[in-house]
């Protein structure tokens, strides 16, 4: 910019002139961008999940309904262990999980994101089945961008949490070949059913949203590129 002021003022151009010109030039002048702070890769163990439950899975089936009202009371940790073991977690000593997969190929990645959790700062969390753990990959309380990344539902913005699905299809496409996408949409469905299961059987309730911006769902979960959005599942207490 002050280059650009002594070229004009070199040049002979009048001072009224001078001014209006600048004044434009300092509009169309980009915004100073100060960087996003690094968020460390803060890693949480979550406690050991639970294998029986006083809710039998019959009951969960029967039970189970998709939820949009909740109270706005915060989840526990030990909630959010189970719910991701549900999801995502290590069933065997080979790997396998609770949900099947096409190959044991597992494409699937969960994040959290975080808005009340008793002992968990907001923010957006990833999961890590082997380790049973969760790392944040980004800061503070994204559930109102998430909620208007999925058209405004406002169940999204008012859930404890959100767990979003997302998949690299080349984990298994590269086994099965373009077929392999349709092995991953399906897999995604025997995941989120887990999910739905699991958080009746903890008295919480769960919605599965598909309709949202993929885009803007990578942008806040901070997805990699070869990453593609699912699904998005708000859980909260239910009213």
């Amino acid at each position: 910019m002050r280059e650009t002021l002594r070229i004009l003022r070199s040049s002979g151009v009048g001072p009224m002139s001078l001014l209006v010109m600048a004044a434009l030039l300092f509009a169309c002048a980009p915004a100073e961008v100060t960087p996003a702070p690094q968020v460390p890769a803060e890693r949480v163990k979550l406690a050991e999940p639970r294998y029986r439950s006083d809710v039998s899975v019959e009951e969960a089936l029967l039970s189970r309904r998709s939820v949009r009202d909740y109270t706005g009371e915060p989840l526990t940790l030990a909630e959010v262990s189970q719910l991701l073991w549900a999801a995502q977690g290590i069933t065997d000593p080979r790997g396998f999980r609770t949900a099947p997969s096409a190959g044991a190929l597992y494409p699937l990645e969960v994040y959290l994101v975080v808005g009340d959790v008793e002992g968990l700062p907001p923010g957006v969390y990833k999961y890590s089945p082997r380790r049973h753990e969760i790392f944040k990959v980004a800061g503070e309380d994204r559930r109102a961008e998430l909620c208007q990344a999925a058209v405004g539902q406002v169940w999204v913005k008012e859930a404890a949490v959100n767990m979003v699905f997302t998949a690299v299809y080349e984990r298994t496409t590269r086994k099965y070949g373009e077929r392999g996408i349709r092995y991953v949409y399906m897999e995604a469905g025997h995941a989120a059913q887990n999910v739905y299961l699991q958080a009746e059987a903890l008295g919480l309730g769960t919605v599965v949203i598909g309709a949202f911006y993929d885009a803007q769902v990578k942008e806040i979960v901070a997805a990699p590129e070869e990453e593609q959005a699912l699904y998005v599942i708000p859980v909260g207490r239910k009213r």
